[in-house]
C-alpha cells in the first residue's frame, strides 16, 4: 500500500528550524512504518496522523524544540510509567531538540503499535469532560475589559470555556510581570476576536 502523505506536512517540515527537520522526518517515517494504514492531516495548525478516522498521534516544531504526542489517554499513562515525569512541553515525550532525545527506534515502534492497539480496543481515547462552573473574571481582567469596548463585547460573546482558558492562563502566572504581560496580550487578542489557542486552530 502506498504511503499516504500530505503535502501540507512536507511544507510544515520544510519551514521548521533546521534542527527540527530530521526529528520530524524521522518521527514521520516511524509512524508510517508502525502503521501502514495511517493518513496524514493538519489539526490545530500542526501535523496529525489519523488512524481509521481518529487521531493517533502528532508532532510540532517550535523555535528551540520539537514535540510528539499520542492522542489516546492510555498512552499518556504508559509513557508516564516508563519515562517518568517530563518537562512542561506540549507532547508526551518532552522537549526534543535532537534525535538523541528520542527513545530508540525499537521503543518508538512499540509505542506506536501500542497506540494502534488501544484505538482498535474500543477504549475511550479521551476522558469524558465534566461540566465545570464558570470562572469569574479576576479584578484586573475585569478592569482591563472595561477600558476596551471591543474586547468587552467579544468577551461577552465567548462561551464559558473560552473565557476560562484566558482566566486560567492569567491566574496561573507566577510572577507579577508575567501576569501583566498575559493580561495585556489577552485584551489585545480578545479585541481581535481571537481565542486563547487561536494559533493552533485550523484555518
Amino acid at each position: 500500500m502506498p504511503t499516504r502523505k500530505d503535502a501540507r506536512i512536507d511544507a510544515y517540515i520544510a519551514k521548521a528550524a533546521p534542527f527540527a527537520r530530521p526529528i520530524l522526518q524521522h518521527l514521520r517515517k516511524l509512524t508510517h512504518q508502525a502503521c501502514p494504514d495511517i493518513a496524514e492531516d493538519i489539526k490545530w495548525g500542526m501535523p496529525s496522523f489519523q488512524y481509521r478516522g481518529k487521531i493517533l498521534c502528532g508532532f510540532a516544531a517550535f523555535k528551540a524544540h520539537a514535540t510528539f504526542g499520542f492522542w489516546h489517554q492510555g498512552m499518556e499513562k504508559l509513557l508516564k510509567k516508563e519515562l517518568g515525569p517530563l518537562d512542561d512541553a506540549m507532547g508526551l515525550l518532552g522537549k526534543i531538540s535532537s534525535l538523541d532525545d528520542l527513545p530508540a527506534d525499537k521503543v518508538m515502534l512499540r509505542y506506536l503499535k501500542t497506540a494502534v492497539a488501544l484505538h482498535d480496543s474500543g477504549a475511550a481515547a479521551r476522558p469524558k469532560s465534566k461540566a465545570r462552573p464558570e470562572l469569574p473574571a479576576p479584578a484586573d481582567l475585569a478592569d482591563a475589559l472595561k477600558r476596551s469596548k471591543q474586547a468587552a463585547a467579544t468577551w461577552a460573546g465567548f462561551s464559558p470555556g473560552r473565557r476560562r482558558e484566558y482566566i486560567e492562563w492569567i491566574t496561573e502566572a507566577k510572577r507579577p510581570e508575567t501576569r501583566e504581560s498575559r493580561l495585556l496580550t489577552t485584551i489585545e487578542w480578545v479585541a481581535e476576536g481571537k481565542t486563547r489557542h487561536w494559533k493552533y486552530q485550523n484555518c
